[in-house]
């Protein structure tokens, strides 16, 4: 399956951390990100786990649930956390979903299709393609899709400001430009006429260009 943004995020049913969830159900109404992770007692992932544990309240703050995905086992869970809690002073207080028999990560493109066998036996190279963030609407469609090398640590500050534009651009008819911040000025979507964007903007906007209309961030 080739899963883009717009595409609804296929449902499953797993066994977490948090005991056995279906995504969707688990999901409810609220926004969701899923994170996935090739092995168990990697060094990347491990930061990684420990500094989603620490900005948890951020996601929450925002009516956002954070899902964790790695191929190995709920027991090597338990004790990977357990080094995580020692080495990055915060433990997953998310649910971390096993995969041994690697059916989510092919349900979700990150492995092939036609992958055979279970997690055992498998190294972090052959299970490289497992490092996708994936934001999940309140529609249980996907709104943004990242994919990062073993080498890289994912950037969940940045996970959260687009959670932040995502949110807002949801409720108001705008746009935000690069390296947009909370409180900055964004752009009048294109969809939005000018003769709309009047009644919507009485105060006017900026407009270096036409099809740039520059205006204050809207508020609530």
């Amino acid at each position: 399956m080739v899963l883009q943004i717009g595409s609804l995020a296929p449902d499953f049913e797993a066994e977490t951390t948090h005991g056995r969830i279906r995504l969707h159900d688990w999901m409810g109404d609220a926004w969701a990100v899923l994170f996935s992770h090739p092995k168990n007692f990697t060094p990347v992932c491990t930061t990684e786990l420990g500094y989603m544990a620490r900005i948890q309240p951020e996601f929450e703050r925002r009516g956002v649930k954070i899902i964790g995905l790695s191929v190995d086992r709920l027991g090597n869970h338990a004790a990977w956390a357990d080094d995580i809690r020692e080495t990055q002073g915060h433990a997953p207080n998310y649910p971390l979903i096993e995969d041994p028999d690697l059916a989510i990560s092919r349900l979700y493109g990150m492995l092939p299709a036609d992958a055979q066998g279970s997690s055992d036996g498998r190294t972090p190279a052959d299970n490289q393609t497992v490092r996708n963030v994936f934001v999940i609407g309140p529609d249980k469609r996907i709104k943004l899709i990242l994919v990062y090398p073993m080498t890289t640590g994912r950037n969940f500050d940045e996970v959260l400001r687009v959670i932040d534009s995502l949110q807002m651009t949801a409720k108001h008819r705008v746009a935000t430009p690069a390296n947009w911040k909370p409180g900055e000025d964004v752009i009048i979507a294109g969809s939005v006429s000018d003769d709309e964007a009047r009644r919507l903007y009485p105060g006017g906007w900026e407009a270096p260009r036409p099809y740039l209309r520059i205006v204050p961030q809207p508020q609530a």
